[in-house]
């Protein structure tokens, strides 16, 4: 049986077909590096997004700290402010704090309380900025030294300057053991997670804290005879 000119020219060589699957799987290839770039794209914008919102409930934390700070000068065995930055930074005070902050029914009416924020090392060989808090007057709970609210992971950087009047610069030192600074500095810098357990982009943020109260003097707390 002979086929017609014209049913050969209808029919496909096998290399047509080949050259039709390689095309299909070439477009098949294409769509499929497409949709994994944009689903990665959407991982990683979730990720800096949702660090970048840590990383300001972070800050505000001690911002809002800071708003409410107290420091007399007859009590600054209780009331000292201390910063000490480098590998491993503390930052220490005293505040009044409202019922909103964190781990306030923990301590019940007790609102005036020391904290310490400090960076620790954590989980994975990455280090986290935790919180530890314990009223006045009162030494820190066995729960508290062992299992701080932790503030952030994978911290990069924390770091605290103030504003020293005399010398009209910042210093990472405060020295001045009987005044509080008038402006803080605070530098946060933290590292999110990757799928392969790398870190992802560092966001550092920076923020100006100007404290609405001042060291109140010995001669005030005094009492008054006539």
């Amino acid at each position: 049986m002979k086929f017609s000119a014209a049913s050969r020219r209808r029919a496909f060589t096998l290399l047509e077909m080949m050259v039709a699957i390689a095309i299909f799987a070439m477009v098949v290839a294409t769509i499929y590096s497409t949709w994994i770039l944009i689903v990665r794209s959407s991982q990683i914008a979730q990720e800096t997004a949702a660090q970048a919102q840590r990383e300001r409930v972070a800050v505000r934390t001690v911002e809002n700290a800071l708003m409410c700070i107290q420091s007399f000068q007859a009590s600054m065995k209780y009331y000292s402010f201390d910063v000490e930055n480098g590998a491993q930074p503390v930052f220490s005070f005293t505040s009044r704090l409202p019922d909103v902050f964190p781990r306030s029914g923990k301590f019940g009416d007790f609102n005036v309380r020391r904290l310490a924020f400090s960076v620790e090392p954590g989980a994975d060989q990455e280090n986290n900025l935790v919180l530890r808090q314990n009223p006045i007057l009162m030494d820190m709970d066995e729960d508290e030294k062992k299992y701080p609210l932790i503030l952030a992971h994978n911290v990069k950087d924390f770091e605290v300057e103030c504003w020293d009047t005399n010398q009209m610069e910042w210093v990472q030192e405060w020295d001045d053991t009987n005044t509080i600074p008038p402006l803080v500095r605070v530098t946060f810098a933290m590292a999110s997670r990757t799928a392969s357990g790398n870190d992802g982009p560092v966001l550092s943020l920076t923020r100006v804290i100007a404290l609405p109260s001042s060291t109140l003097p010995a001669i005030v707390q005094s009492p008054r005879h006539p």
